[in-house]
């Protein structure tokens, strides 16, 4: 009886360490994908470029690829932090000149320190499940970075109200509604 209890112990204890071993291993799989576009670290970029800059943020007249390109200029290392998920920031590596609509995060220039912190500086140009931290899994959603430095996520079924305050916000801060409206475009 007890070598009967002590063999489906036994079975019971292999099965449960495989599971866990098995588990671990996606965990670690999925690791290799998370933070590789962390936003956050963009938002450091930001801050960085900045306090060089007399409190102003990249502006290019060119667009915001190139202006992001002014960012990550000299830091090949960064551009991972300017991509959305799933981009390999190949566009940004080969480039002299970014055309906007090649780059998956959308950079709202013309913005300094000195604007309402509550601005999104750059976000996500399509929403992904789970965003850059959680890729895969969960609702679809997309990861801003807030002109603090923050970073924030937004569900698909609030980017309309989030683009359209921050179109607000962006008049407000002085931007013509027309160029204001362009970085968010879904929203209406």
């Amino acid at each position: 009886m007890k070598v009967r209890r002590f063999k489906r112990g036994l079975i019971v204890a292999v099965i449960l360490i495989a599971v866990v071993a098995s588990l671990g291993a996606a965990w670690v799989h999925h690791l290799g994908k998370v933070h590789r576009h962390c936003i956050k670290i963009a938002g450091t970029l930001f801050a960085e470029y900045a306090m060089k800059h007399g409190g102003t943020f990249p502006y290019h007249t060119n667009g915001f690829g190139d202006a992001l390109l002014q960012l990550v200029k000299g830091r090949p290392e960064a551009i991972a932090f300017i991509c959305g998920p799933g981009d390999d920031g190949h566009v940004f590596s080969n480039a002299l000149h970014v055309p906007e609509e090649e780059c998956s995060r959308i950079y709202v220039q013309g913005l300094s320190h000195t604007n309402d912190p509550g601005l999104c500086i750059l976000f996500d140009r399509r929403s992904v499940r789970g965003g850059d931290h959680f890729y895969g899994s969960g609702k679809s959603l997309r990861e801003v970075c807030m002109l603090d430095g923050s970073m924030q996520t937004i569900p698909d079924e609030r980017w309309a109200e989030f683009g359209k305050h921050q179109v607000e916000l962006l008049v407000a801060a002085g931007f013509k509604r027309e160029i204001a409206m362009h970085y968010y475009l879904e929203a209406f």
